[in-house]
């Protein structure tokens, strides 16, 4: 049997949730990217990562990896799951005024192309279809650096104010 070992590195800070409650969610969401706040460690663990925002639009890039791989020998489903329903989540976040959150409240995936280590990097664009006080749903699109579709997703998020 041949083992592999893994390790990597995560944010070390943790995030300040009266930092960010204190933002719009676009201005959080650009202090990540820039590095002024931690990005979510999860990014770290399944290498992926956000790279723009705009009002109502996330775009998240990541690179397959042997570990993330499922019996099949094919990136589990899981992974691209993850991307998109992050990518998903920060388009519903840049709409988001200071003291609002959200939480996914449903997530719908397809997948309809293998992602192996020879995709190689991989960028998931999500964008806003509606943004209510209460409900927002978003979809999007994961694609290969050709433009060719992996897979694609909508979400179902729920708007919450501070108690």
């Amino acid at each position: 049997m041949t083992t592999r070992t893994r390790t990597y590195e995560f944010e070390g800070r943790v995030p300040d949730l009266g930092v960010m409650q204190s933002m719009s969610g676009i201005d959080y969401l650009r202090g990540i990217i820039r590095g002024d706040y931690p990005a979510a460690p999860i990014s770290a663990t399944l290498g992926f990562w956000p790279v723009d925002v705009a009002h109502g639009r996330a775009v998240f890039e990541g690179t397959p990896e042997p570990f993330i791989y499922n019996p099949l020998g094919v990136v589990h489903g899981g992974w691209a799951a993850t991307i998109l329903d992050s990518a998903m989540g920060c388009a519903v976040h840049t709409t988001l005024p200071a003291g609002k959150s959200y939480t996914t409240i449903d997530l719908a995936v397809s997948l309809v192309r293998a992602i192996t280590t020879r995709t190689k990097r991989v960028r998931c664009e999500a964008q806003i279809v509606h943004a209510g006080g209460t409900i927002a749903t978003a979809q999007a699109r994961l694609i290969d650096e050709t433009g060719q579709l992996l897979a694609h997703g909508t979400s179902t998020c729920l708007i919450m104010s501070p108690k």
